[in-house]
């Protein structure tokens, strides 16, 4: 069994969704400890626990401390196969951070999996499920991942109440080197949503985002969506090749801010001579060390990147090298 210390590097939740993916599909049993050591309320919490939960279903894995605060899990995997699920994370708990436990797993399954899963889709500390389907599988497509996302319907903290559909297609992953730059002469795409408030708050975050993207000569269009979801909130995502900018709406926080927050952070992406934004950079390590060889640019090595490579290299037979020349950081996998 490897033993694996979740208070290792950011301390949070990736080391479990990391450990547990890739213990599903090498079949080694897994002992994962401290978990979330480094948080104000340490152990697991419900989305964790659906988390693992759904990636046991789909190998068959006999799991140890699966309960509210465990600091401690076995994780004990048997086949992958392909199934169909309804999945309800209660309240707003992260949709993408759960398919970051299940993604890399389906790839390994005897069959297809088909999803549907509720909870929040669009909630702070996590990627929106528009970055996932526009920039993660995009980025993933390149490596032979086959998956295709229908949003349903959105949800936010605290209601949640978001639904989206998953078909994930087994995939035979290859390497892939992420060595093409995404600059700033790239046409941005987008999509600024809220749900039960004025449409004019849609409107104001992606006017707001427009105008800074035109101070750096960028051209974008950036789609509205107004609805009337079980759930109140509203967001933005923008996206350009392998990078991608989310920014979610909270009470108090002006339309216009949301808006310039999400294009202020893809225009400094987009001007930066590399080839994958930050928050990708981490994504892709498991997949690249499936794969076994591969390699991207990035403009900074996030604790989520370090934590992702201590965790695949424990469990994977791969070295990563992390090389810097000038202000770009060059990943590869070995």
């Amino acid at each position: 069994m490897i033993e694996i210390d979740g208070s290792f590097g950011e301390g949070g939740g990736q080391i479990l969704r990391t450990a547990v993916a890739l213990s599903a599909i090498t079949k080694k049993d897994v002992k994962i400890k401290n978990i979330r050591q480094n948080r104000p309320k340490e152990g697991l919490k419900p989305q964790h626990l659906k988390s693992i939960e759904t990636a046991a279903l789909m190998c068959d894995a006999n799991v140890k401390g699966l309960f509210p605060g465990s600091t401690q899990i076995c994780f004990s995997p048997s086949e992958i196969k392909g199934f169909q699920k309804d999945i309800h994370i209660g309240t707003a708990g992260s949709i993408p951070l759960l398919l970051q436990s299940i993604m890399p797993v389906a790839a390994y399954s005897s069959g297809r999996t088909e999803l549907r899963i509720t909870g929040g889709t669009d909630v702070a500390w996590s990627p929106s499920i528009d970055y996932i389907e526009k920039v993660t599988l995009k980025a993933l497509s390149k490596m032979g991942y086959k998956a295709r996302i229908d949003i349903i319907e959105r949800g936010y903290y605290p209601k949640g109440g978001g639904t989206i559909k998953i078909v994930i297609e087994p995939s035979d992953l290859k390497g892939h080197n992420f060595d093409k730059r995404t600059s700033a002469k790239n046409k941005v795409l987008g999509v600024s949503h809220c749900s039960n408030l004025p449409e004019h708050v849609a409107k104001r975050q992606a006017d707001s985002a427009i105008s800074i993207l035109e101070e750096n000569e960028i051209i974008s269009d950036i789609k509205l969506e107004t609805e009337n979801f079980l759930s109140t909130g509203s967001g933005i995502t923008l996206w350009s090749d392998h990078k991608g900018a989310v920014s979610i709406g909270k009470r108090g926080l002006p339309a216009e801010k949301v808006g310039s927050h999400a294009a202020r952070f893809l225009v400094d992406e987009l001007l930066s001579p590399t080839s994958v934004d930050i928050h990708l950079a981490d994504q892709l390590i498991p997949y690249l060390g499936l794969a076994g060889k591969g390699s991207f640019t990035t403009r900074e090595i996030s604790q989520h990147c370090l934590t992702n490579i201590h965790v695949t290299e424990q469990l994977l037979d791969v070295k990563f090298s992390i090389n810097k020349k000038d202000e770009v950081f060059e990943v590869v996998v070995e």
